[in-house]
């Protein structure tokens, strides 16, 4: 078998498609999963397809989890890591704790050890900043908020403020819970989303398996 039939067949191969682009791990909870939306509607979907057109040598792997804390998405990100060796990780967690009341410092330490975990395993990382409702008051909320910009310029990584702010104070964008957008808010939150990362895409340095 010739040179040219062996490199035609490696390029079949799956293993060499995965290593010849990049991949954007999606840490998030139910905003990112999807949650009452059908199949493919959600804003991580839309990236995916955004991707395809404006950086195609990046794939979206989707890891977010419904009900998840910023404690939940530290154990599972190591595997993650481990298993999908992405380029870049977008951590959109803290939700969850805030409706929990949990200390900001607790919530601090946790997202510090996963930009911390994903910067070791030499992706970028942009963290997303979470919704904050008002029920534990205006200076849990406050704290809350400011975590997530210290954090950023403390780990120096890119900071996205509420990407859902904008739609849960407009008409008809939120589901009937008042607390999850509905499909018609998905691609307001990608473009809340795309101006912060977009310049992250236009390089795809990938990694030798």
């Amino acid at each position: 078998m010739n040179y040219r039939v062996w490199m035609l067949l490696l390029l079949w191969l799956p293993g060499w498609a995965m290593a010849s682009s990049c991949s954007l791990l999606i840490v998030g909870d139910s905003l990112s999963s999807g949650y009452g939306l059908e199949n493919g509607a959600g804003w991580v979907d839309k990236l995916a397809g955004r991707l395809k057109e404006k950086a195609p040598d990046w794939r979206v792997v989707n890891a977010s989890v419904s009900g998840d804390t910023t404690q939940n998405g530290l154990q599972r990100l190591k595997p993650a890591l481990d298993r999908h060796r992405p380029q870049g990780v977008l951590i959109e967690l803290g939700g969850n704790d805030a409706l929990r009341g949990t200390p900001p410092e607790v919530i601090r330490q946790n997202l510090l050890a996963m930009v911390r975990q994903a910067k070791a395993a030499g992706a970028w990382v942009a963290l997303l900043d979470a919704p904050v409702l008002p029920n534990y008051g205006k200076a849990y909320a406050g704290a809350v908020a400011k975590l997530y910009v210290d954090v950023a310029r403390e780990e120096k990584i890119v900071r996205v403020p509420c990407f859902v702010c904008g739609v849960g104070i407009t008409a008809g964008m939120m589901q009937a819970d008042g607390i999850h957008p509905n499909e018609m808010a998905q691609t307001r939150m990608l473009d809340a989303v795309w101006p912060h990362i977009k310049s992250k895409l236009r390089r795809c340095p990938v990694k030798k398996p």
